[in-house]
Protein backbone atom coordinates (compact mmCIF):
# COMPACT_ATOMS: atom_id res chain seq x y z
CA UNK A 1 0.00 0.00 0.00
CA UNK A 2 2.94 2.11 1.02
CA UNK A 3 4.65 1.25 -2.14
CA UNK A 4 1.76 2.33 -4.12
CA UNK A 5 1.12 5.59 -2.45
CA UNK A 6 5.02 6.60 -3.41
CA UNK A 7 4.91 5.46 -7.23
CA UNK A 8 1.76 7.41 -7.65
CA UNK A 9 3.52 10.66 -6.15
CA UNK A 10 6.43 10.11 -8.19
CA UNK A 11 4.37 9.19 -11.28
CA UNK A 12 2.96 13.10 -10.35
CA UNK A 13 6.29 14.84 -9.69
CA UNK A 14 7.74 13.51 -13.12
CA UNK A 15 4.76 14.35 -14.80
CA UNK A 16 5.19 18.06 -13.33
CA UNK A 17 8.55 18.14 -14.10
CA UNK A 18 7.91 17.20 -18.21
CA UNK A 19 5.48 19.92 -17.75
CA UNK A 20 8.19 21.90 -16.84
CA UNK A 21 10.57 20.83 -19.76
CA UNK A 22 7.30 21.58 -22.28
CA UNK A 23 7.11 25.34 -21.15
CA UNK A 24 11.18 26.00 -21.15
CA UNK A 25 11.58 24.34 -24.89
CA UNK A 26 8.35 26.47 -26.02
CA UNK A 27 9.90 29.99 -24.55
CA UNK A 28 13.08 28.94 -26.41
CA UNK A 29 11.31 28.31 -29.65
CA UNK A 30 9.64 31.67 -28.94
CA UNK A 31 13.06 33.45 -28.37
CA UNK A 32 14.82 32.68 -31.71
CA UNK A 33 11.71 33.36 -33.66
CA UNK A 34 11.74 36.62 -32.30
CA UNK A 35 15.55 36.85 -33.14
CA UNK A 36 15.04 35.34 -36.39
CA UNK A 37 12.34 38.12 -36.93
CA UNK A 38 14.07 41.24 -37.04
CA UNK A 39 16.80 39.82 -38.85
CA UNK A 40 15.32 39.84 -42.29
CA UNK A 41 17.60 38.55 -44.72
CA UNK A 42 18.49 35.39 -42.55
CA UNK A 43 19.72 32.89 -44.92
CA UNK A 44 17.93 29.54 -43.17
CA UNK A 45 20.11 27.52 -44.98
CA UNK A 46 23.55 28.49 -43.59
CA UNK A 47 22.17 29.85 -39.78
CA UNK A 48 20.68 27.00 -38.72
CA UNK A 49 23.46 24.69 -39.95
CA UNK A 50 25.20 22.23 -36.88
CA UNK A 51 29.20 23.11 -36.49
CA UNK A 52 30.00 20.10 -37.78
CA UNK A 53 28.42 20.62 -41.07
CA UNK A 54 29.38 24.43 -42.36
CA UNK A 55 31.04 24.29 -45.06
CA UNK A 56 33.59 26.66 -46.17
CA UNK A 57 32.05 26.15 -50.27
CA UNK A 58 29.09 27.88 -48.58
CA UNK A 59 27.30 30.74 -49.53
CA UNK A 60 27.99 34.55 -49.65
CA UNK A 61 28.05 36.26 -46.70
CA UNK A 62 25.40 39.14 -46.36
CA UNK A 63 27.36 42.62 -46.43
CA UNK A 64 24.46 44.51 -45.96
CA UNK A 65 23.02 43.12 -43.10
CA UNK A 66 25.21 40.90 -41.30
CA UNK A 67 23.92 37.45 -41.47
CA UNK A 68 26.38 34.82 -40.39
CA UNK A 69 27.12 36.79 -37.41
CA UNK A 70 28.25 33.57 -35.48
CA UNK A 71 30.53 32.15 -38.23
CA UNK A 72 33.91 32.42 -35.71
CA UNK A 73 31.91 29.90 -33.51
CA UNK A 74 30.76 27.96 -36.48
CA UNK A 75 33.23 27.15 -38.63
CA UNK A 76 35.44 24.01 -38.25
CA UNK A 77 38.36 25.40 -40.04
CA UNK A 78 39.96 28.75 -39.91
CA UNK A 79 38.28 30.59 -42.93
CA UNK A 80 38.41 35.31 -42.53
CA UNK A 81 36.35 36.77 -40.77
CA UNK A 82 32.73 35.97 -42.75
CA UNK A 83 32.57 33.49 -45.52
CA UNK A 84 31.67 34.58 -48.86
CA UNK A 85 28.64 36.53 -49.61
CA UNK A 86 25.77 34.94 -50.84
CA UNK A 87 22.79 36.64 -51.88
CA UNK A 88 19.59 37.36 -50.14
CA UNK A 89 16.76 34.94 -50.12
CA UNK A 90 14.02 37.51 -50.24
CA UNK A 91 11.73 38.31 -46.98
CA UNK A 92 8.35 36.85 -47.37
CA UNK A 93 7.41 39.47 -45.51
CA UNK A 94 6.30 42.63 -47.34
CA UNK A 95 8.44 45.52 -46.75
CA UNK A 96 7.06 47.87 -49.62
CA UNK A 97 6.14 50.48 -46.61
CA UNK A 98 9.58 50.50 -45.56
CA UNK A 99 11.96 53.56 -47.73
CA UNK A 100 14.97 51.87 -49.30
CA UNK A 101 18.53 51.96 -46.93
CA UNK A 102 21.71 53.32 -48.68
CA UNK A 103 23.32 49.81 -47.42
CA UNK A 104 20.44 48.23 -49.68
CA UNK A 105 20.93 50.35 -52.54
CA UNK A 106 24.87 50.08 -52.36
CA UNK A 107 24.79 46.18 -51.83
CA UNK A 108 22.29 46.05 -55.23
CA UNK A 109 24.34 48.65 -57.73
CA UNK A 110 21.36 50.98 -57.43
CA UNK A 111 24.14 54.11 -58.18
CA UNK A 112 20.95 56.40 -59.18
CA UNK A 113 19.26 55.96 -55.89
CA UNK A 114 22.78 55.98 -53.56
CA UNK A 115 23.21 59.55 -55.24
CA UNK A 116 19.94 60.64 -54.32
CA UNK A 117 20.24 59.54 -50.83
CA UNK A 118 23.31 61.33 -50.52
CA UNK A 119 22.18 64.86 -52.01
CA UNK A 120 19.23 64.40 -49.45
CA UNK A 121 21.16 63.48 -46.26
CA UNK A 122 25.18 63.66 -46.84
CA UNK A 123 25.53 61.89 -43.42
CA UNK A 124 24.40 58.99 -44.85
CA UNK A 125 27.98 58.38 -46.50
CA UNK A 126 29.67 56.56 -43.79
CA UNK A 127 26.47 55.60 -41.52
CA UNK A 128 27.10 52.53 -40.28
CA UNK A 129 24.40 49.34 -40.39
CA UNK A 130 22.95 47.73 -37.51
CA UNK A 131 25.13 44.45 -36.41
CA UNK A 132 27.78 44.46 -38.63
CA UNK A 133 28.51 48.11 -38.54
CA UNK A 134 29.75 48.91 -42.09
CA UNK A 135 29.43 51.71 -43.98
CA UNK A 136 28.30 51.78 -47.72
CA UNK A 137 31.23 51.96 -49.18
CA UNK A 138 31.94 48.33 -47.41
CA UNK A 139 29.11 47.08 -48.69
CA UNK A 140 29.78 47.93 -52.20
CA UNK A 141 33.14 46.79 -52.13
CA UNK A 142 31.95 43.57 -50.85
CA UNK A 143 29.63 43.09 -53.46
CA UNK A 144 31.87 44.46 -56.54
CA UNK A 145 29.60 47.53 -56.78
CA UNK A 146 32.53 49.27 -58.50
CA UNK A 147 30.39 52.37 -60.06
CA UNK A 148 29.19 52.61 -56.56
CA UNK A 149 32.59 52.82 -54.70
CA UNK A 150 33.87 55.21 -57.40
CA UNK A 151 30.93 57.34 -56.63
CA UNK A 152 31.42 57.06 -53.20
CA UNK A 153 35.57 57.64 -53.47
CA UNK A 154 35.34 60.54 -55.84
CA UNK A 155 32.81 62.59 -53.94
CA UNK A 156 33.89 65.99 -52.71
CA UNK A 157 32.59 68.36 -49.93
CA UNK A 158 32.72 68.65 -46.10
CA UNK A 159 31.91 65.39 -45.50
CA UNK A 160 34.78 62.56 -46.58
CA UNK A 161 34.13 58.56 -47.25
CA UNK A 162 36.05 57.10 -44.32
CA UNK A 163 38.73 54.87 -46.50
CA UNK A 164 40.01 52.89 -43.39
CA UNK A 165 36.26 52.41 -41.56
CA UNK A 166 36.24 49.19 -39.74
CA UNK A 167 33.31 47.08 -39.55
CA UNK A 168 32.55 44.59 -35.80
CA UNK A 169 35.21 42.15 -37.03
CA UNK A 170 38.01 44.94 -37.83
CA UNK A 171 37.71 44.61 -41.30
CA UNK A 172 38.05 48.17 -43.65
CA UNK A 173 36.23 48.09 -47.14
CA UNK A 174 39.34 46.78 -49.02
CA UNK A 175 39.53 43.92 -46.71
CA UNK A 176 35.58 43.28 -47.89
CA UNK A 177 36.38 43.23 -51.45
CA UNK A 178 39.64 41.35 -51.04
CA UNK A 179 37.79 38.25 -48.96
CA UNK A 180 34.97 38.17 -51.59
CA UNK A 181 36.84 38.70 -54.64
CA UNK A 182 36.03 41.70 -56.10
CA UNK A 183 38.64 42.84 -57.75
CA UNK A 184 37.66 45.89 -59.28
CA UNK A 185 36.54 47.68 -56.23
CA UNK A 186 39.92 46.54 -54.72
CA UNK A 187 41.63 48.34 -57.74
CA UNK A 188 39.98 51.14 -56.80
CA UNK A 189 40.05 50.87 -53.60
CA UNK A 190 43.94 51.04 -53.49
CA UNK A 191 44.62 54.05 -56.65
CA UNK A 192 42.72 55.87 -53.94
CA UNK A 193 45.42 55.26 -51.11
CA UNK A 194 43.56 52.06 -49.28
CA UNK A 195 46.11 50.54 -46.70
CA UNK A 196 47.26 47.22 -48.23
CA UNK A 197 48.63 46.22 -44.43
CA UNK A 198 45.84 47.11 -42.68
CA UNK A 199 44.67 44.00 -40.36
CA UNK A 200 41.62 42.93 -38.82
CA UNK A 201 40.83 41.59 -35.29
CA UNK A 202 42.04 38.58 -35.84
CA UNK A 203 45.79 40.05 -37.18
CA UNK A 204 44.54 39.58 -41.18
CA UNK A 205 45.55 41.21 -43.89
CA UNK A 206 43.87 41.91 -47.16
CA UNK A 207 46.40 39.73 -48.35
CA UNK A 208 45.29 36.88 -46.27
CA UNK A 209 41.45 36.78 -46.88
CA UNK A 210 42.33 37.26 -50.74
CA UNK A 211 44.12 33.98 -50.56
CA UNK A 212 41.28 32.46 -49.09
CA UNK A 213 38.88 33.46 -51.96
CA UNK A 214 41.77 32.19 -54.02
CA UNK A 215 41.85 28.93 -52.34
CA UNK A 216 38.03 28.70 -52.72
CA UNK A 217 37.16 30.09 -56.27
CA UNK A 218 40.91 29.08 -58.00
CA UNK A 219 40.49 32.95 -59.53
CA UNK A 220 43.99 34.79 -58.46
CA UNK A 221 43.48 38.06 -59.74
CA UNK A 222 42.59 39.84 -56.35
CA UNK A 223 45.87 37.98 -54.85
CA UNK A 224 47.89 39.44 -58.32
CA UNK A 225 46.12 43.23 -58.01
CA UNK A 226 47.44 42.93 -54.06
CA UNK A 227 51.26 42.13 -54.77
CA UNK A 228 51.41 44.58 -57.72
CA UNK A 229 50.62 47.41 -54.93
CA UNK A 230 53.87 45.35 -52.66
CA UNK A 231 51.58 43.49 -50.04
CA UNK A 232 53.93 42.31 -47.39
CA UNK A 233 53.81 38.24 -48.21
CA UNK A 234 55.45 37.52 -44.78
CA UNK A 235 52.71 39.84 -42.66
CA UNK A 236 51.50 37.23 -39.75
CA UNK A 237 48.06 37.35 -38.57
CA UNK A 238 47.15 36.53 -34.66
CA UNK A 239 48.30 32.98 -35.09
CA UNK A 240 51.99 33.70 -36.29
CA UNK A 241 50.43 32.68 -40.13
CA UNK A 242 51.54 34.16 -43.11
CA UNK A 243 49.61 33.89 -46.46
CA UNK A 244 51.56 31.31 -47.76
CA UNK A 245 50.84 29.29 -44.39
CA UNK A 246 47.29 29.09 -45.33
CA UNK A 247 47.52 27.38 -48.05
CA UNK A 248 47.62 23.80 -47.85
CA UNK A 249 50.37 20.99 -48.71
CA UNK A 250 47.78 18.93 -50.86
CA UNK A 251 47.25 19.53 -54.62
CA UNK A 252 45.35 22.05 -56.34
CA UNK A 253 46.53 25.64 -55.18
CA UNK A 254 50.34 24.85 -57.09
CA UNK A 255 49.65 28.00 -58.83
CA UNK A 256 49.28 30.51 -56.00
CA UNK A 257 51.16 28.83 -53.69
CA UNK A 258 54.40 29.81 -56.53
CA UNK A 259 52.85 33.28 -57.11
CA UNK A 260 53.06 34.11 -53.47
CA UNK A 261 56.51 32.31 -52.93
CA UNK A 262 58.01 34.02 -55.98
CA UNK A 263 56.82 37.60 -54.49
CA UNK A 264 58.02 36.79 -50.94
CA UNK A 265 61.92 36.15 -52.59
CA UNK A 266 61.73 39.27 -54.18
CA UNK A 267 60.46 41.37 -51.61
CA UNK A 268 63.45 39.37 -49.54
CA UNK A 269 66.16 40.84 -51.57
CA UNK A 270 64.35 44.27 -52.27
CA UNK A 271 64.39 44.37 -48.48
CA UNK A 272 68.34 43.19 -47.51
CA UNK A 273 69.13 46.08 -50.75
CA UNK A 274 67.90 48.74 -49.12
CA UNK A 275 68.95 47.98 -45.61
CA UNK A 276 72.31 47.74 -46.89
CA UNK A 277 72.32 51.25 -48.34
CA UNK A 278 70.56 51.96 -44.83
CA UNK A 279 73.54 50.10 -43.29
CA UNK A 280 76.36 52.82 -45.23
CA UNK A 281 74.46 56.15 -44.32
CA UNK A 282 74.49 54.80 -40.80
CA UNK A 283 78.35 53.42 -40.56
CA UNK A 284 79.43 56.82 -42.04
CA UNK A 285 77.50 58.75 -39.48
CA UNK A 286 79.10 56.58 -36.90
CA UNK A 287 82.29 57.36 -38.19
CA UNK A 288 81.96 60.86 -38.50
CA UNK A 289 80.56 60.74 -34.58
CA UNK A 290 83.67 58.47 -33.45
CA UNK A 291 85.60 61.36 -34.79
CA UNK A 292 85.20 63.65 -32.40
CA UNK A 293 86.17 61.50 -29.49
CA UNK A 294 89.60 61.93 -29.28
CA UNK A 295 91.52 58.88 -27.94
CA UNK A 296 89.76 56.14 -26.52
CA UNK A 297 90.67 53.61 -29.34
CA UNK A 298 89.13 50.40 -27.31
CA UNK A 299 85.89 51.82 -27.19
CA UNK A 300 85.64 52.85 -30.50
CA UNK A 301 86.17 49.38 -31.73
CA UNK A 302 83.86 48.10 -29.75
CA UNK A 303 81.16 50.98 -31.11
CA UNK A 304 82.05 49.30 -34.57
CA UNK A 305 81.55 46.16 -33.42
CA UNK A 306 77.94 46.73 -32.01
CA UNK A 307 77.06 48.79 -34.78
CA UNK A 308 77.82 46.24 -37.19
CA UNK A 309 76.54 43.36 -35.81
CA UNK A 310 73.05 45.42 -35.34
CA UNK A 311 72.90 46.39 -39.10
CA UNK A 312 74.17 43.20 -39.98
CA UNK A 313 70.77 41.52 -38.40
CA UNK A 314 67.92 44.05 -39.94
CA UNK A 315 69.81 42.69 -42.99
CA UNK A 316 69.55 38.65 -41.88
CA UNK A 317 65.69 39.72 -41.12
CA UNK A 318 65.16 41.37 -44.08
CA UNK A 319 66.08 37.64 -45.67
CA UNK A 320 63.90 35.66 -43.71
CA UNK A 321 65.86 34.92 -40.65
CA UNK A 322 64.18 34.95 -37.73
CA UNK A 323 67.04 36.29 -34.68
CA UNK A 324 66.70 36.29 -31.03
CA UNK A 325 67.54 40.30 -29.69
CA UNK A 326 70.91 41.74 -29.31
CA UNK A 327 71.17 43.60 -25.81
CA UNK A 328 74.18 45.97 -25.40
CA UNK A 329 76.03 45.82 -22.28
CA UNK A 330 76.35 47.37 -19.34
CA UNK A 331 79.55 49.46 -18.98
CA UNK A 332 81.52 51.15 -16.64
CA UNK A 333 83.69 54.30 -17.53
CA UNK A 334 87.08 55.16 -15.03
CA UNK A 335 89.43 57.78 -15.32
CA UNK A 336 89.68 61.29 -13.81
CA UNK A 337 87.86 64.43 -14.42
CA UNK A 338 87.61 65.98 -17.85
CA UNK A 339 88.53 62.96 -19.57
CA UNK A 340 85.40 62.74 -21.76
CA UNK A 341 83.14 60.17 -20.11
CA UNK A 342 79.84 62.49 -19.59
CA UNK A 343 80.32 63.39 -23.29
CA UNK A 344 81.21 60.29 -24.80
CA UNK A 345 77.92 59.13 -23.22
CA UNK A 346 76.35 61.32 -24.68
CA UNK A 347 77.71 60.57 -28.35
CA UNK A 348 76.99 56.78 -27.40
CA UNK A 349 73.43 57.63 -26.46
CA UNK A 350 73.04 58.75 -30.12
CA UNK A 351 74.74 56.20 -31.86
CA UNK A 352 73.17 53.16 -30.14
CA UNK A 353 70.06 55.01 -31.23
CA UNK A 354 71.12 55.45 -34.71
CA UNK A 355 71.93 51.22 -35.03
CA UNK A 356 68.62 50.14 -33.47
CA UNK A 357 70.27 48.93 -30.24
CA UNK A 358 68.05 51.40 -28.21
CA UNK A 359 64.50 52.82 -29.11
CA UNK A 360 65.69 56.47 -28.31
CA UNK A 361 68.64 58.79 -27.63
CA UNK A 362 68.13 59.45 -24.19
CA UNK A 363 70.92 59.85 -21.52
CA UNK A 364 69.75 60.39 -18.12
CA UNK A 365 72.42 62.17 -16.21
CA UNK A 366 72.36 61.40 -12.50
CA UNK A 367 74.78 61.51 -9.54
CA UNK A 368 74.36 60.36 -5.24
CA UNK A 369 72.06 63.42 -4.37
CA UNK A 370 69.56 62.59 -7.76
CA UNK A 371 69.11 58.82 -6.09
CA UNK A 372 69.72 59.21 -2.31
CA UNK A 373 66.98 60.33 0.11
CA UNK A 374 67.81 61.56 3.78
CA UNK A 375 65.42 59.27 5.43
CA UNK A 376 64.41 55.43 5.62
CA UNK A 377 61.77 54.74 2.70
CA UNK A 378 63.61 58.14 0.85
CA UNK A 379 66.12 56.15 -1.51
CA UNK A 380 64.16 53.43 -3.03
CA UNK A 381 61.31 55.64 -4.42
CA UNK A 382 63.91 58.17 -5.81
CA UNK A 383 66.09 56.03 -7.63
CA UNK A 384 63.11 54.24 -9.31
CA UNK A 385 61.77 57.87 -10.25
CA UNK A 386 65.50 58.07 -12.56
CA UNK A 387 65.13 54.46 -13.44
CA UNK A 388 61.80 55.38 -15.31
CA UNK A 389 63.21 58.51 -16.52
CA UNK A 390 65.68 56.15 -18.41
CA UNK A 391 63.85 53.79 -19.57
CA UNK A 392 64.94 52.98 -23.87
CA UNK A 393 67.80 54.89 -23.19
CA UNK A 394 71.11 55.43 -21.12
CA UNK A 395 71.18 55.99 -17.53
CA UNK A 396 74.60 57.22 -16.26
CA UNK A 397 75.59 57.44 -12.91
CA UNK A 398 78.61 59.77 -12.48
CA UNK A 399 80.81 59.52 -10.01
CA UNK A 400 78.94 56.13 -9.24
CA UNK A 401 81.92 55.56 -6.39
CA UNK A 402 80.07 57.79 -3.69
CA UNK A 403 77.11 55.89 -3.73
CA UNK A 404 79.48 53.56 -1.60
CA UNK A 405 81.07 56.37 0.69
CA UNK A 406 84.16 55.54 2.86
CA UNK A 407 82.61 55.16 6.21
CA UNK A 408 82.40 53.81 9.66
CA UNK A 409 80.52 50.50 11.00
CA UNK A 410 77.92 52.52 12.67
CA UNK A 411 77.29 54.77 10.51
CA UNK A 412 73.82 54.19 7.88
CA UNK A 413 74.21 55.17 4.39
CA UNK A 414 71.47 54.51 1.86
CA UNK A 415 73.67 54.68 -1.29
CA UNK A 416 73.94 51.18 -1.36
CA UNK A 417 69.91 50.46 -1.66
CA UNK A 418 70.18 52.63 -4.50
CA UNK A 419 72.86 50.90 -6.41
CA UNK A 420 70.75 47.61 -5.63
CA UNK A 421 67.86 49.33 -6.68
CA UNK A 422 69.61 49.90 -9.99
CA UNK A 423 71.50 46.30 -10.47
CA UNK A 424 67.60 44.76 -9.65
CA UNK A 425 66.53 46.55 -13.41
CA UNK A 426 69.51 45.69 -15.21
CA UNK A 427 68.15 42.56 -16.87
CA UNK A 428 65.45 43.44 -17.78
CA UNK A 429 66.65 45.06 -21.23
CA UNK A 430 64.77 48.16 -20.90
CA UNK A 431 68.22 50.42 -20.03
CA UNK A 432 71.71 50.61 -20.54
CA UNK A 433 73.51 51.30 -17.64
CA UNK A 434 77.37 53.38 -17.79
CA UNK A 435 78.80 53.40 -13.95
CA UNK A 436 81.24 56.49 -14.09
CA UNK A 437 84.21 57.19 -11.85
CA UNK A 438 87.80 57.45 -10.68
CA UNK A 439 89.30 53.77 -11.29
CA UNK A 440 90.64 53.32 -7.46
CA UNK A 441 87.58 54.08 -5.72
CA UNK A 442 85.17 52.38 -8.49
CA UNK A 443 87.36 49.36 -7.30
CA UNK A 444 84.87 49.75 -4.18
CA UNK A 445 81.87 50.05 -5.93
CA UNK A 446 82.46 46.55 -7.60
CA UNK A 447 83.58 45.16 -4.29
CA UNK A 448 80.33 46.08 -2.74
CA UNK A 449 77.60 43.84 -4.82
CA UNK A 450 78.98 40.20 -5.97
CA UNK A 451 76.14 41.00 -8.82
CA UNK A 452 78.23 44.12 -10.76
CA UNK A 453 80.64 42.02 -12.49
CA UNK A 454 77.91 39.35 -14.03
CA UNK A 455 75.74 42.42 -15.01
CA UNK A 456 78.75 45.00 -15.72
CA UNK A 457 80.79 43.27 -18.37
CA UNK A 458 83.07 45.95 -20.36
CA UNK A 459 85.02 48.40 -18.46
CA UNK A 460 86.73 51.47 -20.17
CA UNK A 461 89.48 53.57 -19.37
CA UNK A 462 90.11 57.15 -20.01
CA UNK A 463 93.24 57.85 -19.91
CA UNK A 464 94.86 61.13 -19.01
CA UNK A 465 94.63 63.40 -22.21
CA UNK A 466 98.09 63.92 -23.90
CA UNK A 467 99.26 67.68 -24.73
CA UNK A 468 98.96 66.49 -28.35
CA UNK A 469 95.30 65.20 -27.46
CA UNK A 470 94.53 68.75 -25.75
CA UNK A 471 95.34 70.22 -28.87
CA UNK A 472 93.19 68.49 -31.16
CA UNK A 473 90.62 69.17 -28.71
CA UNK A 474 90.87 72.74 -29.33
CA UNK A 475 90.98 72.29 -32.97
CA UNK A 476 87.93 70.13 -32.74
CA UNK A 477 85.87 72.84 -30.33
CA UNK A 478 87.02 75.75 -32.33
CA UNK A 479 85.55 74.21 -35.67
CA UNK A 480 82.59 72.49 -35.10
CA UNK A 481 80.75 74.97 -33.26
CA UNK A 482 77.18 74.74 -33.06
CA UNK A 483 75.77 76.64 -30.59
CA UNK A 484 75.07 79.95 -30.47
CA UNK A 485 75.50 80.18 -26.74
CA UNK A 486 78.97 79.10 -26.50
CA UNK A 487 81.60 82.41 -25.76
CA UNK A 488 83.33 81.06 -28.50
CA UNK A 489 81.09 81.20 -31.47
CA UNK A 490 81.80 82.71 -34.62
CA UNK A 491 85.38 82.92 -33.46
CA UNK A 492 88.38 81.28 -35.63
CA UNK A 493 92.13 80.22 -34.88
CA UNK A 494 94.58 81.78 -36.95
CA UNK A 495 96.31 79.86 -39.12
CA UNK A 496 99.64 79.92 -37.04
CA UNK A 497 97.60 77.77 -34.29
CA UNK A 498 98.36 74.60 -36.26
CA UNK A 499 97.86 71.30 -33.94
CA UNK A 500 101.27 70.61 -33.76
CA UNK A 501 102.50 74.17 -32.88
CA UNK A 502 99.06 74.26 -29.96
CA UNK A 503 100.69 71.12 -28.75
CA UNK A 504 103.97 72.38 -28.32
CA UNK A 505 102.60 75.50 -26.68
CA UNK A 506 100.48 73.90 -23.98
CA UNK A 507 103.63 71.14 -23.25
CA UNK A 508 105.51 74.26 -22.37
CA UNK A 509 103.02 76.58 -20.58
CA UNK A 510 101.52 73.98 -18.27
CA UNK A 511 102.43 71.38 -15.97
CA UNK A 512 101.86 67.43 -16.34
CA UNK A 513 99.96 67.93 -12.64
CA UNK A 514 97.77 70.94 -14.32
CA UNK A 515 96.97 68.47 -17.46
CA UNK A 516 96.23 65.49 -15.13
CA UNK A 517 93.98 66.85 -12.75
CA UNK A 518 91.85 69.65 -15.54
CA UNK A 519 92.58 67.19 -18.53
CA UNK A 520 89.54 68.76 -21.20
CA UNK A 521 89.09 71.48 -18.73
CA UNK A 522 92.25 72.83 -19.69
CA UNK A 523 90.56 73.51 -23.03
CA UNK A 524 87.96 75.29 -21.93
CA UNK A 525 89.96 77.37 -19.33
CA UNK A 526 92.47 77.81 -21.73
CA UNK A 527 90.15 79.27 -25.08
CA UNK A 528 87.89 81.74 -23.10
CA UNK A 529 90.80 83.68 -21.27
CA UNK A 530 92.48 83.37 -24.98
CA UNK A 531 89.12 85.74 -26.56
CA UNK A 532 89.83 88.22 -23.19
CA UNK A 533 93.27 88.23 -24.23
CA UNK A 534 92.25 89.29 -27.60
CA UNK A 535 89.74 92.27 -26.20
CA UNK A 536 92.78 93.47 -24.83
CA UNK A 537 94.89 93.53 -27.73
CA UNK A 538 92.57 94.85 -29.97
CA UNK A 539 92.21 98.71 -30.43
CA UNK A 540 88.91 100.11 -29.51
CA UNK A 541 88.44 101.61 -33.04
CA UNK A 542 89.28 98.18 -35.25
CA UNK A 543 86.11 97.58 -37.60
CA UNK A 544 88.12 94.54 -39.59
CA UNK A 545 86.21 91.84 -39.14
CA UNK A 546 88.92 88.95 -39.73
CA UNK A 547 91.00 90.54 -36.94
CA UNK A 548 87.79 90.82 -34.66
CA UNK A 549 86.93 87.12 -34.27
CA UNK A 550 90.36 85.72 -34.61
CA UNK A 551 92.44 83.86 -32.00
CA UNK A 552 96.05 83.86 -32.76
CA UNK A 553 99.09 82.32 -30.93
CA UNK A 554 99.82 84.44 -28.47
CA UNK A 555 96.14 84.79 -27.50
CA UNK A 556 96.52 80.59 -26.28
CA UNK A 557 99.34 81.74 -25.03
CA UNK A 558 98.28 84.25 -22.53
CA UNK A 559 95.05 81.96 -22.15
CA UNK A 560 97.20 79.00 -20.52
CA UNK A 561 99.82 81.40 -18.49
CA UNK A 562 96.51 82.65 -16.60
CA UNK A 563 95.83 78.86 -15.37
CA UNK A 564 98.95 79.40 -13.26
CA UNK A 565 97.43 82.14 -11.41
Amino acid sequence: MVAAKRAKGLAVEIKNQSSHFQIFFLFLRLFFSSFLFFLPHQNPRSSLLPFSSFSLTGGREEAATGQNLNIYHRCPQRPPLGNKMQKPVQDQRSRSSKPATIHACAQSGDLPAVQKLLRDNPSFLNERNPVMSQTPLHVSAGNNKWEIVKFLLSLKGAEKVELEAKNMYGETPLHMAAKNGCNEAAQLLLSHGAFIEAKANNGMTPLHLAVWDSIRSDDCSTVKTLLEHNADCSAKDDEGMTPVNHISQGPGSEKLRALLKRHLEEQRRRRALEACSESKAKMEELEKALSSIIGLHELKVQLRKWAKGMLLDERRRALGLKLGVRRPPHMAFLGNPGTGKTMVARILGRLLHLVGILPTDRVTEVQRTDLVGEFVGHTGPKTRKKIKEAEGGILFVDEAYRLIPMQKADDKDYGLEALEEIMSVMDSGKIVVIFAGYTEPMKRVIASNEGFCRRVTKFFTFDDFTSQDLAEIVHLKMTDQEEESSMLYGFQLHPSCSIDATSRLIESETTEKQRREMNGGLVDTMLVNARENLDLRLDFDCIDTEKLRTIALEDLEAGLRLLSR
